[in-house]
C-alpha cells in the first residue's frame, strides 16, 4: 500500500513558510490583511451559525436597511455590519453584535460562533484570533416580520 499525499494549490496562512503575520514579509514581497478583510471574514462566519438572525445593534441594522435601499440591493458592506475589528501584525481580536432568534441556548450559540469565527479568521488569514466579545443587542421573536410587513397602521382603539 503506498500512501498519496495532496497538497492544495494555495496553501493555508498556517501552511504557508511565512507562519501567523497580518504583514507577512517574504523575499519576494509583503502581505497585508487590512481590517476589513478580517471583519468580513468574521461577519460571514458568524451568519453560518443556526439561531443568529442578524448582526448589528438596531440603529447599524436601520442604517443597513437603509443603504441598501438607497443602493437597490444588498451591499457587500452589510456583510461586516455588526462586526468591528483590531488587526495587528500576527493577532486579531473581534467584536460582534448579533440578533438571537427566539428560542436559541445563547451562550451556546454564542460559544458555537466563537469556534466558527475562530476556525475562518485563522485558516483564512493565518492570524492568531486572542478573543471574541459577542454582545447580544436583540431577540428575534416568532412574528416579528409579519407585524413589520402589515404595517400595523391600524388604530387599536378611536
Amino acid at each position: 500500500m503506498s500512501d498519496i499525499k495532496t497538497e492544495s494549490a494555495v496553501p493555508s496562512a498556517r501552511e504557508s513558510k511565512g507562519g501567523r503575520d497580518s504583514d507577512s514579509r517574504h523575499e519576494q514581497g509583503h502581505t497585508q490583511i487590512a481590517d476589513g478583510v478580517v471583519a468580513k471574514i468574521a461577519g460571514m462566519a458568524a451568519r453560518e451559525i443556526g439561531g443568529v438572525h442578524a448582526m448589528g445593534g438596531g440603529a447599524a441594522r436601520v442604517v443597513g436597511a437603509v443603504r441598501d435601499a438607497v443602493s437597490g440591493g444588498s451591499s457587500s458592506g452589510s456583510v461586516a455590519q455588526g462586526v468591528s475589528v483590531e488587526v495587528g501584525e500576527r493577532q486579531a481580536a473581534v467584536d460582534i453584535d448579533l440578533v438571537v432568534e427566539y428560542g436559541a441556548a445563547i451562550q451556546d450559540l454564542a460559544a458555537a460562533v466563537r469556534r466558527n469565527v475562530t476556525h475562518a479568521v485563522e485558516r483564512m488569514t493565518g492570524l492568531e484570533v486572542t478573543e471574541i466579545n459577542i454582545r447580544v443587542d436583540d431577540i428575534h421573536l416568532p412574528g416579528d416580520d409579519e407585524s413589520a410587513d402589515r404595517g400595523d397602521s391600524e388604530p387599536r382603539v378611536q
